[in-house]
């Protein structure tokens, strides 16, 4: 009995349950068919345009429900059938004339320039022909510390207001100083492009240089003059220009230590009323309409006073070496005072410490560069393309940089695989107005500082000897270097950056074709032509960190003489 009991109790729930499954299917159906219909309608009265499908009632089964099950309506045209009150944009050509650069040369010398773009951005920025190289005893360290103290206190705003003027439009400002040129840029939305140019031209224009303003940033420049240790293959960078140059291109960009305290609002202001003058100056913007930049810019910049250029100071290279041990002894002293300050020195402590740090001195690397002359500079416009050329030919990188394990594998400097103890192997190069140099940077360990030297002075050599470079690594190379100044150039503020230098250089913005036809017409023989007449100057070397193993310079120089 109790087993029938069960047996009818399960059958009763079993029923139940099949009820309220069928209630459950039929009120989803319920509301399926309803949403059919309401598809269906909504696709003929959206999409429905001929005159059949107009007046043809929509059924229940047409519309985008209809499409998703795979029936067919009769309610839509096809695709290829023209929707009424639809405009088509017209199509977007093959080919869009690029934006010409417009440039305007005011009454007193002021160069403004500029080229138009659809992008809603805009990069405004002021270019001098003034830097390092203009610098003299009494002014030396001025163009770093002036770098520093852009976009300060002016006559008619101060820090905070500046601060606050370019956060209330999301702009972004900067200035960089070079050794033959100074730059302050600006970049926001172009609909804010009269307060732009207004504060820009502010900012260099009337600098307040305060007392207070100037001893902040004299003190930051120490302590970024301190931290260059920490950068080697900027400092011997610093130190091939001191080496190699005599005059103007021997100044340091980097203010020194022991000239830095010297420099006052005095003397900058001096400087700047002495270099920042009319025909020494360019605006150029990317992205802006060319009326519009004149009507701002011109009144804000006709009232400088009128001034002849000055001549270029005169840069000789002579070649030279420059070798720089680093203090380990007071980084020792320093490191161990600090740490028995702040951690109890205990034994074992003690002991685990000063392992570490004997392991450390042990590791200390040895950077050194190889440079040579580049004669004419960017105004032998062939001879600067083709050394471009051979940078990214040569190429290099780092053992521990972006790019992973095969980073640099189609370079001609395939050395970082073929030597671990290479920890950096690349080529370099600075172009200025009149000259340049290229070369090799390597940091390596300094029991192996011989060997480097060895292989950097092959790669220089074999880049020199005719069938040593190929067809096809030139056009590697060729390709590279479009590739990356096409892709640089998207950007408004490279723009807006390769126009004020390329005007303030040329007095005028060559067309990127003529850049990309000069690349074209290089050849293998142009790269090793160009590579004799390079190690046939003289060599100049630095090197920094562990230099005890750094061979003589007369050692290195024969490397080159025996090719």
């Amino acid at each position: 009995m109790e087993g029938a009991a069960a047996a009818a109790a399960a059958a009763a729930a079993a029923a139940a349950a099949g009820s309220k499954k069928l209630t459950m299917y039929r009120a989803a159906t319920s509301r399926l068919k309803s949403l059919k219909g309401r598809v269906g309608i909504l696709g003929a009265a959206k999409y429905a345009t001929s005159t059949t499908a107009a007046t043809t009632k929509p059924s229940p089964s047409a519309g985008l429900f209809s499409w998703l099950i795979g029936e067919k309506s009769t309610s839509l045209p096809p695709l290829d059938f023209p929707l009424a009150g639809v405009n088509i944009p017209p199509p977007v050509p093959d080919y869009v004339e690029p934006s010409q650069t417009k440039i305007t040369t005011l009454p007193n010398g002021v160069k403004i320039a500029s080229e138009t773009s659809p992008s809603p951005t805009a990069s405004i920025g002021l270019y001098v022909d003034c830097g390092s190289i203009y610098e003299t005893p009494k002014s030396s360290g001025a163009t770093h510390l002036l770098e520093r103290l852009a976009f300060k206190s002016t006559k008619n705003r101060s820090h905070l207001r500046i601060v606050r003027e370019v956060e209330a439009i999301g702009g972004r400002v900067t200035a960089s100083a070079s050794k033959e040129q100074m730059v302050y840029t600006y970049d926001a939305l172009k609909t804010y492009v009269p307060e732009m140019v207004e504060l820009l031209i502010d900012c260099v224009r009337n600098p307040l240089f305060l007392d207070w303003e100037v001893n902040e940033e004299i003190e930051k420049v120490k302590a970024e003059v301190k931290e260059l240790s920490n950068n080697p293959e900027g400092l011997l960078l610093e130190a091939i220009h001191s080496a190699g140059f005599s005059g103007a291109l021997a100044n340091p960009l980097l203010a020194r230590e022991s000239v830095v305290d010297r420099l006052s609002s005095t003397i900058l202001e001096e400087f700047v009323a002495e270099n920042y003058t009319a025909s020494r100056l360019v605006l150029a913007a990317s992205g802006v309409g060319h009326e519009e930049l004149l009507s701002i810019a011109e009144p804000l910049l006709s009232d400088l006073p009128c001034v002849p250029c000055p001549e270029e100071p005169k840069s000789v290279y002579v070649g030279g070496d420059y070798r720089c041990q680093a203090d380990l002894g007071v980084c020792f002293t320093d490191s161990l005072i600090n740490y028995a300050c702040c951690v109890p020195v205990l034994v074992l402590e003690l002991l685990f410490y000063l392992t570490n740090l004997v392991e450390f001195l042990w590791d200390q690397s040895t950077h050194f560069a190889l440079a040579f002359e580049l004669p004419g500079g960017w105004h032998n416009e062939k001879e600067a393309t083709i050394i471009t050329v051979l940078q990214m030919l040569m190429g290099g990188g780092s053992s521990f940089s972006v790019g992973g394990p095969g980073k640099g594998m189609h370079s001609h400097l395939r050395v970082l695989n073929a030597h671990s103890r290479l920890q950096a192997f690349s080529a370099f190069n600075t172009i200025y107005n009149h000259t340049g140099i290229f070369g090799i940077y390597a940091s390596t360990d300094p029991g192996y500082v011989l060997t480097a030297l060895d292989v950097a002075a092959r790669e220089l050599i074999s880049v020199a000897t005719p069938g040593q470079v190929d067809q096809v690594e030139l056009d590697r190379a060729k390709a590279f270097t479009k590739s990356v100044t096409l892709m640089n150039l998207e950007s408004k503020s490279i723009a807006s950056e390769d126009i004020g230098r390329q005007i303030l250089t040329y007095g005028e913005r060559k067309p990127l074709e003529y850049f990309l036809k000069t690349l074209d017409e290089i050849t293998p023989k142009d790269i090793t032509d160009m590579a004799q007449k390079i190690i046939s100057s003289p060599l100049t070397m630095a090197s920094f960190g562990d230099v005890i193993n750094v061979p003589s310079y007369d050692t290195v120089k024969s490397k080159f003489q025996q090719k």
